[in-house]
């Protein structure tokens, strides 16, 4: 079974802690816009579809909350507004990531849909809010295993005479990363669901290890054949006889409208040894996570996080006897020393073969230019 790490039902929403994983599954309550602010700024959920998801269930939740308790302004424009400011508030977390910024003016276009309705009352654009935050966790699950899908089909059709493929990914992109079954872990899932996984390989992810921590954690939780590298050992592993990996599939935070794509830092690095290797390099993202109003990767704002998560690490002691973990951080660099820590980096559309959408894998022209915006016609994502 798929894990399942946002669980939303009628108002009452929690996520599991990746703060905590591995090591231990414990999930906590969101019930506000400000406790989805913090999980999501301090990593508790990451992931561009998880970030937007959550941070739309949690306008959601807090909105339910004040309908139980005949806490919602009668007035529709004050709820309106009340939702506008929160929404702001909630893009802020994480500016990177498209797809939170496009939940965000999704929502606030039902807001002012129904606020502008005759007989529109501060509860009707509430309740309508929540049933479009609602709809987005449905969709988001369908679209995923629909890029899981072409995604696998495209892979296959690329190893010409090899009955299963070998596939490489970076950081996390399944369950933790979205509503559920992922982009590019999803793309894995569905090679296995049909036999045609040879084995996956996860690359542990600098600094911060999601990769390790947590796309390791997954591949083990739904018992898919797979394999942990450490970052440095990729191009070894790309040149080594016999592995013959097949594709390198990674997610996305944000897709320029010519293809270049900020994902996490160290993807860059994973297309360059692609090209030089020989091996297909895809990206797996939703519709939502391509900007058309971004023209390249150059216009794409870098996070960049706190030095700590590069020179400490956080984790259980290895010989603690007890069955109760205490999680520790423990230093492993010199003190003192100066430190850069990009969180995402942009790989150029030149190093990219194809993007998996849940429409379909967009492929370069002749000419070597993608042509996104075709992706959008006649599709509900604009």
């Amino acid at each position: 079974m798929t894990l399942q790490a946002i669980r939303y039902n009628e108002g009452n929403l929690s996520i599991i802690d990746q703060l905590q994983l591995p090591y231990v599954e414990q999930y906590i309550t969101i019930q506000s816009s400000e406790e989805a602010w913090h999980a999501i700024k301090d990593m508790r959920v990451r992931g561009a579809p998880a970030i937007a998801i959550v941070a739309a269930l949690a306008l959601a939740s807090e909105l339910h909350g004040l309908i139980s308790c005949n806490g919602i302004p009668s007035e529709a424009p004050e709820v309106q507004a009340f939702i506008m400011d929160k929404l702001d508030y909630l893009v802020s977390s994480r500016p990177t990531a498209v797809n939170l910024a496009d939940a965000a003016r999704k929502l606030r276009a039902v807001a002012s849909d129904h606020t502008q309705r005759p007989g529109s009352t501060g509860r009707s654009v509430a309740t309508a809010l929540i049933q479009a935050a609602e709809e987005m966790l449905v969709k988001d699950i369908e679209d995923n295993k629909n890029i899981g899908k072409h995604g696998a089909q495209w892979i296959m059709a690329n190893a010409v005479g090899k009955p299963k493929a070998t596939v490489l990914t970076h950081c996390n992109t399944g369950s933790l990363a979205t509503s559920g079954y992922g982009t590019a872990l999803g793309v894995i899932r569905a090679l296995a669901s049909t036999e045609n996984l040879n084995r996956a390989y996860c690359t542990e992810t600098r600094p911060y290890n999601q990769g390790s921590r947590l796309t390791a954690f997954e591949l083990v939780h739904d018992r898919l054949p797979a394999t942990l590298i450490t970052d440095s050992m990729a191009a070894a592993l790309l040149a080594k006889s016999g592995t013959q990996v097949d594709a390198i599939v990674v997610g996305a935070d944000r897709v320029a409208a010519n293809g270049d794509t900020a994902n996490k830092i160290g993807t860059y690095g994973l297309a360059v040894l692609a090209r030089y290797h020989g091996v297909k390099f895809l990206v797996a993202a939703p519709l939502t996570t391509i900007d058309l109003a971004t023209p390249s990767g150059h216009e794409i704002i870098i996070e960049e996080r706190a030095a700590s998560e590069v020179t400490t690490v956080r984790g259980p002691r290895a010989n603690k006897s007890t069955d109760d973990i205490e999680l520790e951080t423990v230093r492993i660099a010199a003190d003192g020393i100066d430190v850069w820590n990009p969180a995402f980096d942009v790989t150029p559309s030149t190093l990219i073969d194809g993007i998996i959408t849940e429409k379909g894998v967009a492929e370069k022209d002749a000419d070597g230019q993608f042509h996104l915006e075709d992706l959008f016609r006649n599709s509900s994502s604009t």
